[in-house]
């Protein structure tokens, strides 16, 4: 719209301006995706007596995350005057999805929010960086300094020492991280990856039932509390399924690179949070391999985009 000298009329409030509504939301979907660190935490790992056991949580937080991305995916195609849903999932994938909730959970037992984030974020571009050498990619020398930099700090993180996570939790959160990765790589220039993630969510239920008869085999405890499902339901329900919605609306904007660099602010998001709900306290080792880590991907990102 122009005025009467032919210039554009600025946004009445500053909330129009559509940078300023893509900067919240990328900072909301971001501070959602922290959210299910913290959400895990309290859930899982804090006080003396969790709220919920691992199985119960992963089982409740894969089938509210179904639900509400169907809800989404259901809406968005009613409002396009759609009826037919096409199913774009694939089972490999719900079983990554599935691996990737199962892990998380049984490590947020024993490790603290902004130690779980990091291992896991780094894992993540760990597995898909690896994908990519092996596909044939030959990183610059920039970009070897940035990965040997963060591999170095991840190393230095997990390895044996007074502030050093517990080793069984690090390795389940690394097995998360590998998971997520290649759910990733598998959704990699799908047309609907909304769809795709419903779908695979509603898929990755049917694992649950294996993973109940190997609860039962190795006789671990089930139980939950009513504030333990409540927070497995908004993990699953709001910062999992609500937030990859927003997350593809906020990617088709920013990219693919802009979009791995704003994920570095997850692991200190998550970190933060642990400090405000939990009081969790932040180590010389964490604060030192979260600059080195996220410092060295984000190096790396930045010098293959420009390689590019």
């Amino acid at each position: 719209m122009l005025t009467n000298s032919g210039g554009p009329i600025p946004p009445s409030s500053p909330f129009e301006s559509p940078s300023l509504r893509l900067i919240l939301l990328t900072a909301l979907t971001m501070t959602a995706f922290a959210a299910n660190s913290v959400l895990g935490r309290m859930a899982i790992g804090s006080g003396e007596t969790p709220l919920i056991d691992p199985a119960t949580y992963s089982a409740v937080r894969l089938i509210a995350g179904a639900v509400a991305l169907a809800l989404i995916v259901w809406f968005s195609m009613a409002r396009r005057g759609q009826s037919e849903l096409a199913r774009s999932g694939s089972w490999s994938s719900a079983f990554a999805l599935f691996v990737y909730a199962a892990a998380f959970s049984y490590a947020y037992v024993a490790l603290d929010t902004g130690v779980g984030a990091l291992i896991l974020f780094a894992c993540v571009q760990a597995t898909m960086i690896g994908w990519s050498l092996k596909e044939g990619d030959r990183p610059s020398p920039l970009e070897w300094l940035g990965l040997l930099t963060a591999f170095g700090a991840f190393i230095w993180l997990v390895s044996p020492g007074l502030a050093a996570p517990d080793p069984l939790a690090a390795a389940a959160m690394a097995v998360s991280g590998i998971a997520w990765g290649a759910y990733s790589l598998r959704g990699r220039g799908l047309p609907d990856p909304l769809k795709a993630t419903a779908d695979n969510f509603l898929r990755s239920v049917v694992f649950l039932a294996p993973l109940g008869v190997l609860v039962a085999i190795a006789g671990l405890p089930v139980h939950a509390t009513g504030s333990g499902l409540v927070l497995a339901v908004l993990s699953g329900a709001v910062t999992s399924g609500i937030g990859y919605a927003l997350w593809y609306r906020v990617l088709k904007q920013i990219g693919g690179t802009q979009g791995a660099i704003v994920q570095l602010t997850v692991p200190v998001i998550a970190a933060f949070g642990g400090t405000l709900f939990l009081a969790e306290a932040w180590t010389l080792r964490l604060a030192v391999s979260s600059v080195l880590i996220l410092g060295g991907v984000a190096l790396a990102i930045l010098a293959k985009q420009r390689r590019g």
